[in-house]
C-alpha cells in the first residue's frame, strides 16, 4: 500500500524545498514502502549516526552524492556522529601496509570535508561507540533515530531503550536530512516484541561475546527475550553492566543480525512491561556451558597456519568505555607483573573513541600502559585489516565483530591475556 505522508512531507516529496531534497524523501518513502510503512515520523534525538566513515578511494558515487546534497542545500537536520577513521599512523605497520592504506583511503580529507558541510558534529566525533558521555551522542529512552552501525544500534535500542531500525549506509543520512522516517519494524510497539525467549544456564559468567555470538546465530534478525543473566551481571544498569551488553549487543548483531534485545530485570523495556514482551508463539533457546563450548569451538581459524604465532592484538570492536580501559590497563599489568615482563609480547591495540581516549591520557593510567606498550588509538579495527597485506597477518582478539568481518582471530578476555603476558603460539 502507498504509504499516507502528511501535507507537510507530500510538499517536500512534491519539491517544495528543491529537487535534491524531492529525491531524498522519494528514496526515503520507497524504503518504507518496501518495509509496509505506512508512514513517516519525525526524527527526535538530537544527534544523528552515520557509518560509512573511510574515504575510499573506490567510493565516487558516494563523493558525488554528497556534493549533490551540499548543492542543494540538502544538509543534515541535525549534527551527526560518524564510525571510526580507518587511519592512525601510530598503529602499527609496514612500509607497504602504509602505502596500501595511503591508497585504499586517499579520499579521506575530501571526504572528511563534505561530512562537515553536511552536518558533522566535530573533527573527533569518529567513534563506533557515540553513545559515550564523553562523545555527546546519547538518546534518551523513547527517542526515534535515524542510525545506522550494527553494534551503535542494537545498544540504543536495547540499553537505552530509544527506537531505530537498522539502515543501511546513506538511508540514515536521509533520514537525518529529511527529519522524518519511515515507522516499522523496531519503531513499532509490535516490531520490538520478542519472538525468542533465551534462558541462560551457565554455572559461570558467560564471556559477552560468546553468548552474544551464541544468540545471534540463533535468532538471526529476530528480537530475543533474555532471561537468567542478572544473576551473573546483576540488575542494576551501571557501567558494568553497560559495557558487559555492549560486547553482547555487538556480537549479537554480528553473528547475527538482532536489531534489539530485552534482559529480564534489566533492561528498559524489560523493566517496564516484562515477559508481557514476549510476543505469543515465542521460540525457546536454552544456553548452558555446553552450547556456549559448542558455539566457541566451531569459529573458523582462516589464517594460513593456523599455529603462527600472532603478530598484531586488537581490543576494543566495539571500541571501549573509561571503565573499560582502566580494566584492561589495570588486568594487563598485574598479569605482566605475574609473568616477570614489562612489556606486552605481541604489539597490542587498545581502541576507543577520541573523547574517550584523550580523558584517559590525562590519568596516571596512560602512562602505565604506555610504559607497557600499548598502543592507545582511535581507528577502526576492521579498516585497517580490510587488505590483501593485513588479511594475512596473525591477528587476535577479544572481538566477535572483528573476527566475524576479518580474518582475526577470536580469544575470550583471560586468553588474550595470557598471550600478551606470556607470548608464545598458544595461551
Amino acid at each position: 500500500m502507498p504509504m499516507h505522508l502528511t501535507e507537510q512531507q507530500q510538499a517536500v516529496l512534491n519539491g517544495s524545498k528543491g529537487e535534491v531534497m524531492a529525491k531524498v524523501m522519494k528514496t526515503l518513502v520507497m524504503y518504507g514502502e518496501t518495509f509496509g510503512a505506512s508512514r513517516m515520523v519525525p526524527v527526535t534525538s538530537e544527534q544523528g549516526h552515520l557509518v560509512t566513515s573511510f574515504g575510499l578511494s573506490m567510493m565516487k558515487p558516494v563523493y558525488d552524492l554528497m556534493d549533490q546534497l551540499i548543492e542543494g542545500n540538502a544538509l543534515s537536520q541535525q549534527k551527526f556522529t560518524m564510525d571510526p577513521r580507518p587511519l592512525d599512523p601510530a598503529v602499527p605497520s609496514n612500509f607497504l601496509q602504509n602505502l596500501i592504506f595511503r591508497f585504499m583511503y586517499s579520499k579521506q580529507a575530501d571526504y572528511e570535508k563534505q561530512l562537515k558541510q553536511l552536518g558533522l558534529l566535530s573533527d573527533n566525533a569518529f567513534t563506533c561507540t557515540c553513545y559515550m558521555p564523553e562523545v555527546g551522542n546519547e538518546p534518551k529512552k523513547g527517542d526515534i533515530l535515524s542510525w545506522a552501525e550494527s553494534s551503535a544500534v542494537v545498544y540504543a535500542n536495547s540499553v537505552l531503550g530509544a527506537r531505530c531500525n537498522r539502515n543501511s549506509g546513506i538511508i540514515e543520512l536521509f533520514g537525518s536530512i529529511a527529519g522524518w522516517v519511515p515507522e516499522f519494524g523496531l519503531l513499532t510497539d509490535e516490531g520490538r516484541k520478542a519472538t525468542w525467549v533465551v534462558d541462560v544456564r551457565t554455572t559461570k559468567k558467560p564471556e559477552a561475546q560468546v553468548l552474544g555470538s551464541a544468540i545471534g546465530m540463533k535468532v538471526l534478525e529476530d528480537v530475543p527475550y533474555i532471561r537468567g543473566l542478572d544473576q551473573w551481571i546483576g540488575t542494576d544498569l551501571n557501567d558494568e553492566a553497560k559495557a558487559y551488553l555492549k560486547n553482547m549487543g555487538a556480537a549479537t548483531a554480528s553473528n547475527g543480525a538482532v536489531g534489539l534485545y530485552h534482559v529480564d530485570k534489566l533492561t528498559p523495556e524489560a523493566c517496564e512491561i516484562g515477559e508481557s514482551l514476549i510476543a505469543d508463539g515465542a521460540r525457546s533457546y536454552i544456553i548452558d556451558d555446553a552450547e556456549l563450548e559448542r558455539v566457541k569451538a566451531s569459529y573458523p581459524c582462516i589464517w594460513k597456519d593456523s599455529s603462527a604465532t600472532p603478530k598484531l592484538c586488537f581490543i576494543g570492536c566495539p571500541h571501549l568505555s573509561a571503565a573499560q580501559l582502566e580494566q584492561w590497563t589495570d588486568q594487563l599489568q598485574t598479569e605482566l607483573k605475574k609473568n616477570g615482563r614489562q612489556k606486552v609480547a605481541i604489539p597490542t591495540v587498545f581502541t576507543a573513541a577520541p573523547a574517550v581516549a584523550d580523558a584517559f591520557r590525562l590519568t596516571p593510567r596512560a602512562q602505565e600502559l604506555q610504559r607497557m606498550g600499548v598502543v592507545l588509538s582511535s581507528i577502526c579495527p576492521l579498516m585497517y585489516m580490510n587488505n590483501p597485506l593485513c588479511g594475512k597477518m596473525p591477528v587476535i582478539t577479544n572481538s566477535n565483530k572483528l573476527r566475524t568481518y576479518s580474518t582475526a582471530r577470536y580469544y575470550t578476555d583471560d586468553e588474550i591475556l595470557a598471550f600478551l603476558s606470556k607470548g608464545g603460539q598458544n595461551a
